[in-house]
């Protein structure tokens, strides 16, 4: 599989503000390597098996049995990001928003916010699944499921 540098408690708050723009802007993608489909599949499993973000707390809750999966799909979503700076197509759209999130998280204080899991790098080969047996113990989601 193909590594998938860590992401900041900090960074995924904002990612995940992102995250849909940055997939639509990878999926228009013309000029792409096997590398850059990977990821961006990837991405888009591991955002499935994190209930498509729907959980209460899974991107600002270090206690959600969501949060590890969430860092998992938003880490990759950063890195189909900063792969599309390369891309003579994507380039400046991709600038726009890399500009636009670090001023985001300058602008919400968030540059330094880290967690349990800010320093995990992942890869492509390894799908991090929720914790499903927290589930019970972590009160917004049990009651979104219920």
């Amino acid at each position: 599989g193909l590594d998938i540098p860590e992401i900041s408690h900090g960074e995924m708050a904002v990612m995940s503000d992102y995250r849909s723009g940055i997939i639509d802007l990878a999926s228009r993608a013309v000029d792409t390597n096997e590398s850059f489909r990977r990821m961006l599949n990837y991405a888009e499993i591991q955002y499935s098996y994190c209930l498509w973000g729907r959980m209460p707390g899974s991107v600002t809750d270090e206690e959600s049995p969501f949060n590890e999966c969430a860092h998992a799909y938003l880490a990759a979503t950063k890195a189909v990001l900063l792969s599309m700076r390369e891309m003579p197509r994507e380039r400046a759209a991709a600038g726009e928003i890399i500009s636009a999130v670090d001023a985001d998280m300058v602008r919400r204080g968030l540059a330094l916010i880290t967690c349990r899991f800010s320093g995990e790098a992942f890869n492509t080969a390894d799908i991090v699944k929720p914790r499903w047996s927290g589930i019970p113990f972590h009160v917004a989601s049990m009651a979104s499921l219920t």
